[in-house]
């Protein structure tokens, strides 16, 4: 058996520059993850197959027709997988856990018999963000997500914590929300200084759908973060801090006075 974790996304920036033609967004992003999410277990099998279990396993609907079949199916292979999915990820959560499950599908794969030449395009039929979630590394990302550029990570092995009221927001009614309003590019720099000078432009729309969001917001900014923002969409919300101990401690904090919230301590990749 081999077992791989589903990173989980955030998206340190998010910056919505117009709507396409297409129906999509352009955007501009910072994608960065964290050092723990969802669990696959993988083992040879004549025939695909795909188990979910985990407290967020009930959130996924149709297991022969979440991301990781499709991932399974989107890949050709002398044999079959048996996969089972922990699911530890809240979903429609701004945490990109569908496509990080997609990701680690992808490197599962890679290891037991390699990808095929077109693997980016395989990946991006399944959805915008799994491309960055296939090496779940900190890039850039234009377009609608899957044009990715390398930069400068001076923030791997940054304390992190991550807290989502679960309340459930799905990416598309958030989008449809948005004002329109283009507030400029991401800055080019390290991704310190585009985390510092970014923004997500989600968060207003988001905060109309989900007004828990503003209470997490509150909630983080109270400690000793030095960055508090939404990621993607939301409804999760993240904070960066210098030191383990300031994480800890705010983490503490919030599950004592909202042991509703689900929450998770890590670091950045």
């Amino acid at each position: 058996m081999i077992t791989e974790t589903a990173y989980a996304k955030i998206n340190l920036a998010l910056h919505v520059r117009e709507r396409r033609e297409d129906g999509y967004h352009e955007l501009e992003t910072l994608f960065a993850f964290v050092d723990a999410g969802d669990t696959l277990i993988a083992k040879p099998s004549d025939e695909d197959r795909v188990t979910t279990v985990g407290e967020f396993s009930s959130g996924i609907g149709n297991p022969f027709d979440n991301l990781v079949a499709k991932a399974l199916a989107a890949l050709p292979r002398p044999q079959g997988l048996e996969i089972t999915l922990e699911k530890n990820l809240p979903v429609a959560a701004g945490l990109g856990g569908g496509s990080a499950d997609a990701g680690a599908v992808f490197r599962l794969v890679k290891e037991l018999h390699g990808l095929p030449e077109n693997w980016q395009e395989r990946a991006a039929k399944l959805g915008a963000d799994v491309p960055s979630c296939v090496a779940s590394e900190m890039v850039v990302g234009r377009g609608t997500g899957t044009e990715l550029e390398p930069l400068e990570n001076d923030l791997e092995g940054t304390p992190v914590l991550l807290v989502n009221p679960r309340v459930p927001l799905p990416t598309g009614p958030v989008f449809k929300a948005w004002d329109g309003a283009d507030r400029g590019p991401l800055l080019h720099g390290t991704a310190r200084e585009i985390a510092q000078q970014g923004r997500n432009d989600l968060t207003e729309p988001a905060l109309g759908l989900a007004p828990e969001i503003g209470q997490v917001l509150r909630e983080l900014e109270f400690g000793d973060a030095w960055l508090t923002r939404m990621s993607g969409s939301g409804a999760t919300c993240f904070a960066l801090y210098y030191t383990r101990a300031a994480r800890d401690h705010a983490e503490r904090r919030i599950r004592t006075e909202r042991p509703d919230w689900w929450t998770l301590a890590g670091k950045l990749r």
